[in-house]
C-alpha cells in the first residue's frame, strides 16, 4: 500500500513538473516571438514565423521529456529526425539566431535549468533589443548608383562641381554613347547623411537640358530597415 502511494505521488509529481515545464516553454516561446515581432523590420517578415517560434520551445521541451535518460528513445528520434527535412530557406541570418534560441530554451526547460534559461532569456530579449535600438552593425544609409541619360554631349561639370566641395566620393562604372543618345552609371557615397544635399544634387542634374533621365538607386544592403 505504501509502495503504491509513494508511485502516486511519484507521478503527480512528475505530472505537475511536466505541466509545469510546458508552460514556461510556452511563456518563453511567445517572449521570443514577441522580441523578433519588435526587432524585426526587414522585407521578408512572415507571420507564420512567428507561430514557428512560439511553438518550437514546447515541442523541444516535450521531446526532451520522452528521451530524458532513454538511449534507445534518443537514437530513434535522430533516426525520425534525419527523415524530415526543412524546405523553407532561411533569408536573414538573424532568423537562424532566433530559431537556436528558441530551441535552447526548449532545451533547456526540458533538462530541468529552468532559472538559468529563464535568466539566458532575459539576457539575449534585452542585447537584441539594444542592438536594434543602437542599428548595431547596419550600414549608414549613404552609398547609391547613380544612372543618369540624355542626348547629346554629357557634362560633368556638375559632379566635378560636388566633388571638389569634398561633399561625395564618386567613381565611373561605365558609359554607353549610341548615335546621339548616352548612358552614364556612377557609383557615388555621400560623406555625410544628408538627405537634403542628396535631393538638391538631384535637382541639378535634372535641370540639365541634356538629362532625359535621372535614377538614385540605393543598393540592397543599405536600404534603411
Amino acid at each position: 500500500m505504501a509502495d503504491i502511494l509513494n508511485n502516486l505521488i511519484i507521478s503527480n509529481f512528475v505530472l505537475l513538473e511536466f505541466l509545469f515545464s510546458l508552460g514556461l516553454s510556452i511563456i518563453i516561446g511567445l517572449a521570443v516571438a514577441f522580441v523578433y515581432k519588435i526587432t524585426h523590420k526587414g522585407l521578408n517578415y512572415e507571420s507564420s514565423f512567428l507561430a514557428t517560434l512560439a511553438l518550437l520551445a514546447p515541442i523541444v521541451t516535450l521531446v526532451m521529456y520522452f528521451i530524458r535518460g532513454n538511449l534507445v528513445l534518443s537514437l530513434g528520434l535522430v533516426g525520425s529526425l534525419s527523415i524530415i527535412r526543412f524546405r523553407t530557406p532561411i533569408k536573414d541570418t538573424k532568423d537562424m539566431i532566433f530559431l537556436f534560441w528558441t530551441i535552447a530554451a526548449g532545451l533547456g526547460i526540458g533538462t530541468l535549468n529552468w532559472t538559468i534559461t529563464i535568466i539566458a532569456t532575459v539576457v539575449l530579449g534585452l542585447l537584441m533589443y539594444v542592438f536594434y535600438k543602437v542599428r548595431y552593425g547596419r550600414q549608414v544609409h549613404n552609398q547609391y548608383i547613380l544612372m543618369l541619360s540624355g542626348h547629346d554631349n554629357f557634362s560633368e561639370a556638375i559632379i566635378k562641381n560636388w566633388t571638389e566641395k569634398g561633399i561625395m566620393q564618386i567613381s565611373l562604372r561605365s558609359r554607353e554613347i549610341e548615335n546621339n543618345n548616352f548612358q552614364v552609371v556612377y557609383e557615388l557615397r555621400f560623406l555625410e547623411k544628408n538627405l537634403e544635399q542628396i535631393q538638391t544634387f538631384v535637382s541639378e542634374l535634372q535641370a540639365d537640358k541634356n538629362i532625359d533621365k535621372v535614377s538614385l538607386l540605393s543598393p540592397q544592403l543599405n536600404l534603411p530597415m
